[in-house]
């Protein structure tokens, strides 16, 4: 493509320049003295070559050299006080756009200067995904670092702007290399092997579909796997191993089963609701009698909420959780328990809450994206990891799309989760 021959041309001319504008003194400078050099800059060409220079530094650090990095970005890289101080009484004394906007760009950190001048030389936005992925790694443990990462998203968010990604199926004649990624980034359902992945996509029931970014050649940001059929699968093993699903090219429901974000160095860049959005579109034009779009997810943060004991519990779902506390997390204890179990996941999603928000985070993404919560499926994900977390129930989510705009306002303004009357019947009796 275009870019990738315009980002060959401009590594032939790092490669050219840096004898020029880098002398072997340059190799004895410290990070911190790269970084001084690279921010004291203004030609462009040597810009770009002391972004190199540092990336290339900064990527054979170790982790406390890392730590440091962020450390100094964190401490020496904010904006100007005095300066700051001096625009805001400016605007304070007289408030106009003029000044407002003198105001905004001097409150600016100089990190957001110096990510942008990093980000000039070629591979550098893969590069400082890599780098934000490390950042996240020390969050934790240093929280004061958060400042940094808020910087990272800012650009992010506008370097990865849904006008820059480009939707791609992913099918059997894909490059072995993008497939190859497809496998290891699964996150929900793991693919076993090439033959499991090829049962995944090129069937005439299956479809993929990824996000990619021109800057990050052959690596998807987040993709999707859709099941086709003529009903709403009820369990995972429907979909990945049996053949119920075969159709004729009939088909009048799609469900997404599997949506897996690929770059930690991305998170909370969002990308999710612009890619079902998408899907749902792609797959109208090739289906035009497709009528249902749900999702068969999983429903992560179940039997941690059940086991947690800090959390308080109305006293209408107390006696349901000791109950379900005395029965085995296997498939036995399902075959004892499924009304009960359903009764619990739908108190979960629906009435289990951070402030006005689900606590289950698969459900707020969904509920957000203008989805409602359609139905529980018992027994719908057997394998150790869906019995350990949620006692093997997973949830559909519809996708109603002359009801998404209206659902996400309600969602986003006042929390409200829609939901299929026959949950409504189910839960009612267990709120306080």
């Amino acid at each position: 493509m275009a870019f990738g021959r315009f980002q060959d041309f401009l590594g032939g001319l790092v490669k050219l320049q840096r004898r020029f504008y880098f002398t072997g003194d340059s190799e004895n400078l410290t990070v911190d003295e790269l970084l001084d050099k690279l921010m004291a800059n203004t030609g462009e060409v040597s810009a770009i070559v002391a972004a190199r220079e540092l990336l290339n530094r900064y990527n054979v650090l170790d982790d406390d050299e890392k730590l440091a990095f962020f450390t100094n970005l964190e401490q020496n890289f904010n904006a100007d006080q005095a300066s700051v101080r001096e625009a805001f009484n400016l605007y304070d004394n007289e408030p106009n756009s003029l000044h407002l906007n003198q105001l905004s760009r001097i409150a600016e950190p100089r990190r957001q200067e110096l990510l942008r001048r990093l980000n000039q030389t070629p591979g550098a936005t893969s590069d400082l995904v890599s780098m934000r992925a490390d950042l996240r790694r020390q969050l934790k443990s240093q929280p004061e670092l958060n400042s940094v990462d808020d910087d990272f998203v800012r650009l992010f968010s506008s370097w990865f702007g849904r006008g820059f990604l480009l939707l791609q199926t992913i099918d059997w004649s894909t490059s072995a290399a993008i497939l190859e990624r497809i496998i290891r980034y699964e996150a929900v359902h793991e693919i076993r092997d090439w033959d499991d992945l090829r049962q995944r996509i090129d069937p005439e029931n299956r479809r993929c579909f990824a996000f990619f970014h021109p800057a990050l050649e052959d690596e998807p940001l987040i993709f999707v796997e859709v099941a086709l059929s003529r009903h709403v699968p009820e369990s995972i093993n429907e979909i990945l191993e049996d053949s119920s699903l075969a159709g004729d090219n009939d088909f009048d429901s799609a469900c997404f089963y599997s949506i897996s974000n690929c770059q930690p160095g991305l998170k909370h860049i969002s990308f999710g609701n612009f890619l079902i959005k998408q899907v749902v579109q792609e797959l109208q034009s090739e289906f035009p009698g497709m009528k249902q779009f749900v999702t068969l997810s999983p429903i992560p943060g179940l039997c941690r909420w059940l086991e947690d004991d800090q959390i308080q519990h109305n006293e209408q779902v107390k006696p349901l959780i000791a109950e379900i506390a005395a029965s085995p997390k296997t498939e036995e204890g399902i075959g004892e328990n499924p009304d009960l179990i359903r009764q619990l996941a739908a108190a979960y999603l629906l009435l289990a809450k951070k402030n006005i928000y689900p606590r289950d985070p698969v459900a707020r993404f969904h509920l957000g994206n203008g989805a409602r919560v359609h139905e529980i499926r018992v027994a719908a994900d057997l394998s150790e990891k869906g019995l350990e977390q949620s006692r093997g129930a997973m949830v559909n989510y519809m996708y109603d799309l002359k009801q998404l705009e209206r659902n996400h306002e309600q969602y986003i303004t006042e929390g409200i989760i829609e939901h299929s009357d026959k949950l409504k019947s189910l839960v009612g009796k267990l709120k306080e």
